[in-house]
């Protein structure tokens, strides 16, 4: 992995679970000092512009980055020629500590996956691809497994893999 920001990503089948257990996870991380960003990968086209307002209508107009901006908000939305990669997404996070994605089951350097009995009992990662095994049924050899409400135990595992010196990095106002 190129330097710069740690990234993680948590990945699994749909439903399985993902976007609760990172909301989790993001939750203890920056309950303990940490500045978090996240990514979540869609595979199709997305529009998060609300159709009619100003910033919508530059875009429409041929606005390569259309911006919008208030006192406690900045939002850019960018047309891209290609899908960026995840360290270039992290590249341009800003002042964080780490990168959370949600989903990039084939290209995430560092995979967390997600499983839940419930939708599936059939994992697709090896144990070589993932760091660590979310699940409510499963195991993989030589992986960490956390049951799927243990966001205080992944958040420790993040922590101690990537984030050494127990918070207090890009976010703690020195």
């Amino acid at each position: 992995m190129e330097p710069g920001i740690p990234v993680v990503a948590f990945v699994g089948k749909s439903d399985s679970g993902k976007t609760t257990v990172v909301e989790k996870v993001v939750a203890e991380l920056a309950s303990r000092g940490y500045r978090i960003a996240t990514v979540k990968h869609h595979v199709h086209d997305f529009d998060i512009d609300v159709p009619g307002k100003d910033s919508y209508r530059h875009a429409r107009a041929g606005s390569a980055v259309s911006m919008v901006s208030s006192p406690d908000k900045f939002a850019a939305i960018r047309t891209v020629e290609r899908e960026l990669t995840l360290n270039e997404i992290a590249a341009q996070a800003g002042d964080v500590d780490i990168l959370i994605a949600e989903g990039y089951k084939r290209t995430a350097p560092v995979r967390i996956e997600v499983s839940r009995a419930e939708r599936s009992t059939e994992l697709i990662s090896t144990a070589e691809e993932v760091l660590a095994l979310v699940t409510d049924h499963a195991t993989l050899p030589g992986v960490p497994t956390f049951d799927l409400d243990d966001a205080s135990g992944i958040a420790d595992l993040i922590e101690q893999t990537f984030l050494v010196g127990g918070g207090g990095g890009a976010g703690d106002g020195a």
